[in-house]
């Protein structure tokens, strides 16, 4: 990642939500919990090679050629996602279970 201001963002955020979590919940388990979905949410979505997934999806189960690679350079950070209706509903039903496994956890 060369540009790594969106990862600092997303721990700030992460670390906020984390220390709503421990004064409202005053539990361990649960800022634990906040941490892990958290950071694996974080992951799923700044660490993957999007230049792998910015093809068309029918390419997908091949390997990117040079050619494709310097097609798709793309700038760093949040400006380099390519909007996909695929991705957005993947991304969406996969982040909105978590969010709500989450949530219902946290407020019991």
């Amino acid at each position: 990642m060369t540009n790594d201001g969106p990862l600092k963002i997303s721990l700030l955020f992460l670390a906020t939500l984390i220390l709503i979590v421990a004064l409202s919940t005053h539990s361990f388990n649960k800022m634990l919990v906040t941490y892990i979905v958290g950071i694996l949410g974080i992951a799923g979505l700044l660490l993957p090679d999007w230049d792998y997934f910015n093809r068309d999806f029918s390419r997908w189960p091949y390997p990117v050629t040079s050619e494709e690679r310097t097609s798709l350079a793309q700038p760093s950070g949040f400006q380099r996602f390519a909007y996909s209706p695929m991705r957005v509903i993947a991304y969406s039903l996969v982040y909105g279970y978590a969010m709500y496994k989450w949530w219902e956890y946290i407020s019991n």
